[in-house]
């Protein structure tokens, strides 16, 4: 877990952003020294971030943060701006953008101009309908570039973005949008995934019913476009409605594995500041850069790969299954494309690294460098992979973070080492600490991630929530005054960061308690397991029942010699106490449609509550997971 896998070259070092930023500020003897200046001196700090990157008050601020208390936190009042006015600051017509492809559209690209173009038509259509400052737009749209034209449009109307990915079920958006009483719903007739193709006009219909809101269409899948007399003129301005710095730039939401998801505000003051830091500082973002993230617009990283557009680099958009038609083909986009940061999920690392894909084989990533990797835990096998099979000169960057914050707290950093294993530092800013049950920070021990100072991007509020309780209920209450995040991280002595999962589905061996993604690292490593779920049973009078779930490849069936195999590899990777009780074979685990394991409401429904009172299965990528372990007799 110690091993150097990859070092900046002395001229990657020269030219980092950060390296710029931290001869500006007069801090340049080591990254820990710059993050302590960040987060011991946070008015400095985001004070230096605003002047630095150039942010554009039409108002200026009266201080940079008025109070420091969690929640609470007041940043930059009396500053009025705009976030989208932002994004076109300073950007040639001529320039590239956009480059987009999806299982619809073969390869194309936008402008600068094409994209201010197309932003403003939408504009002038929402204008049309009478949005206007404070109201909210809900979009039912994928991962193409029309989508990022109608968000850009409604922030330069000050009105409130919200979005749902075109696979989530009516229910699902329901649930979401009914809580924000959108004035308008964008949504697109049907998308293509897999191969085969979706219409939603019947979820469309029920969704603007519910939310009571008309529903204007993007003729997506049959290749029509925007419904006719909604685009304005092609001559249409552009113009930016300024606002309060914490006034609502979007609406994301809480994984909704259980209940209602939690509708999340975020200001545009808040987000333009952490995006440009976190563009520019930790992801290294430079002109001529092309960044791609594979997401879609149900997850806060279209949020993030959308912001990318606050510097000078441009974005690659994918619409579609990333195994379609096989798990080369975001390789060949890459090279395609030439991108030189591209984002993705451990998931699709390990699904190729069993795949026996050779990402440089046969094609040219001679203009990456950079490999993004967030959304769960990255496992070593996987560092390993990348660094053997990608390129020993990638750099491999780590993070983790949340909707919540819709950042990472857990980052990448291009002047320091990549240790095996481990996330390369805590964010600037972010004052990330491990809390044990006291309360108090440790170093080098498994404990509770907390943020202990205030930082812009946490939310304005929750939607509903007019006194804050809920807010307060959700990320106060366990450590009054800091921020509970809700994952098991150790911070080493070298200032990296392991986490080892969710700490609200901490298993508890013996009185030690372990986190679920050391023991998912040693099950995924026997070569037929393809997926892998464990929950922590209670049992009256004994030590818990913790069976692990396990996906194999297709024709595959666990036998006594695998189940061997796999704990035997637990005990010498981990540590007995980690050893399952039992190794049962499924046929799927249930995830999120953001890729998110549901270990806390598969534990329920093994313990006997009812399926669909502990997870809304219109947010579920495979709802139909669920039915196995609702019948299923165990013997604990």
């Amino acid at each position: 877990m110690n091993d150097i896998a990859w070092h900046p070259s002395a001229e990657a070092i020269a030219v980092a952003n950060i390296s710029r930023f931290s001869q500006h500020v007069g801090i340049t003897e080591s990254y820990e020294a710059l993050w302590r200046w960040s987060t011991e001196n946070l008015a400095e700090f985001w004070g230096t971030i605003a002047d630095y990157f150039g942010i554009h008050f039409h108002d200026a601020p009266t201080a940079v943060l008025a109070d420091h208390s969690m929640p609470g936190a007041n940043w930059f009042p009396g500053a009025t701006l705009s976030y989208a006015e932002h994004i076109f600051a300073g950007k040639a017509d001529e320039s590239l953008a956009i480059q987009h492809a999806s299982e619809l559209r073969g390869l194309s690209a936008w402008t600068w101009a094409e994209l201010k173009r197309e932003t403003a038509r939408i504009r002038f259509g929402l204008q049309a309908l009478g949005i206007g400052r404070g109201d909210v737009v809900a979009a039912y749209m994928p991962n193409i570039p029309e989508t990022i034209a109608a968000f850009l449009a409604t922030a330069s109307l000050g009105a409130i973005w919200s979005s749902a990915a075109p696979e989530f079920g009516s229910r699902a958006v329901i649930d979401r949008f009914a809580q924000i009483g959108p004035a308008v719903l964008l949504a697109v007739d049907g998308y293509r995934y897999g191969g085969k193709d979706f219409d939603r006009e019947v979820q469309v219909n029920e969704i603007s019913r519910a939310i009571g809101a008309p529903a204007v269409r993007l003729g997506y899948l049959d290749a029509t476009g925007w419904q006719s007399g909604f685009l304005g003129p092609a001559d249409s301005p552009l113009e930016f409605v300024v606002v309060p710095f914490d006034h609502p730039l979007w609406i994301v939401y809480s994984s909704g594995t259980t209940g209602l998801p939690k509708a999340l505000v975020h200001g545009h003051g808040g987000v333009l500041l952490e995006m440009v830091k976190h563009h520019h500082i930790h992801l290294d973002a430079h002109p001529g850069d092309r960044i791609f993230w594979f997401t879609t617009t149900g997850w806060m990283m279209w949020n993030y790969l959308t912001s990318c557009l606050l510097t000078e680099a441009s974005i690659v958009l994918y619409d579609g299954n990333p195994a379609t038609p096989t798990l080369h083909h975001l390789w060949d986009l890459a090279a395609q494309t030439g991108i030189t940061i591209f984002g993705t999920s451990p998931a699709f690392l390990a699904s190729c690294q069993k795949a026996g894909i050779e990402p440089r084989l046969d094609r040219d990533l001679s203009s990456l460098r950079s490999i993004g990797v967030t959304g769960s835990p990255l496992t070593p096998t996987s560092y390993k992979w990348v660094f053997e099979h990608v390129g020993a000169d990638i750099w491999l960057a780590a993070s983790s973070g949340g909707t919540d914050v819709v950042t990472a707290l857990l980052v990448g950093v291009p002047t320091l080492p990549v240790y095996i294993g481990e996330m390369q530092a805590r964010a600037l800013g972010a004052k990330v600490e491990a809390y044990n049950d006291l309360g108090a920070p440790v170093v080098g021990e498994v404990a509770e991630l907390v943020v202990t100072a205030p930082m812009p991007s946490m939310p304005v509020k929750l939607w509903n929530d007019p006194d804050g309780s809920r807010l307060r209920s959700t990320y106060f209450e366990f450590f009054p005054g800091v921020w509970r995040h809700g994952d098991w991280i150790e911070v080493t002595a070298r200032g990296t960061a392991i986490i080892s999962g969710r700490s609200d589905s901490t298993i508890n061996r013996g009185g030690v308690r372990m986190g679920t993604s050391e023991i998912y690292q040693a099950v995924l490593a026997e070569p037929a397991v393809v997926d892998a779920l464990v929950v922590d049973l209670p049992r009256n009078g004994a030590e818990n029942y913790m069976p692990v779930f396990v996906v194999l490849e297709d024709g595959k069936a666990l036998d006594d010699g695998m189940i061997v195999g796999i704990c035997t590899r637990v005990r010498e990777d981990c540590s007995p106490r980690h050893v399952p009780d039992a190794i049962i074979q499924v046929a799927d685990v249930p995830r999120t449609l953001s890729g998110k394991l549901l270990e806390i409401p598969v534990k329920r429904i093994l313990m006997g509550e009812p399926s669909e009172r502990v997870a809304s299965r219109e947010s579920l990528i495979n709802p139909v997971a669920l039915d196995e372990y609702a019948t299923m007799v165990l013997p604990w």
